[in-house]
């Protein structure tokens, strides 16, 4: 999936194929620019991508979103009433490209208290190891280093 940048900040999925509207929808409104949360959903995807439940339940006012091994289920808590079932595989890869995108943005303006000295997404990449005491799955894809930073 590929998504642009608004001027006022925000995200939106560039022309999404039919079906992939509510998948869209959720990555750039409810992930948003938050590392830390786009971090809670690729560890999500992959821990259900291989079986397993994920560590934790989705918590978002905006969707309601259910990972299993046999599907990702989307619904808008706002206006559309239809959920949408989703390949566990399709949105690891809306996922993984929302990494690739907002990685690639300018860094945002503003102090930031943990970890100033690191990019935002490394310095949100330690705090969600801290948070949930565990190394995330996706260290040494992405271009997320296997160790550190320090």
């Amino acid at each position: 999936m590929r998504y642009r940048h608004d001027p006022e900040g925000g995200t939106a999925p560039v022309d999404p194929a039919p079906g992939e509207r509510m998948l869209g929808s959720w990555v750039c409104w409810d992930v948003g620019r938050r590392f830390g949360v786009l971090l809670d959903a690729l560890a999500m995807a992959d821990q259900v991508g291989k079986g397993d439940k994920p560590f934790a339940p989705w918590d978002s006012e905006g969707f309601a979103v259910a990972f299993e091994p046999d599907g990702v289920t989307i619904a808008s808590n706002f206006g559309d009433p239809d959920s949408t079932v989703y390949p566990v595989d399709a949105v690891r890869a809306a996922l993984e490209d929302y990494w690739a995108f907002l990685v690639a943005l300018p860094e945002r303006e503003g102090q930031r208290r943990f970890r100033p000295d690191l990019a935002e997404w490394e310095a949100d990449l330690l705090q969600w190891e801290q948070t949930w005491q565990l190394r995330h799955p996706y260290r040494g894809r992405l271009g997320i280093p296997l160790e550190g930073p320090a």
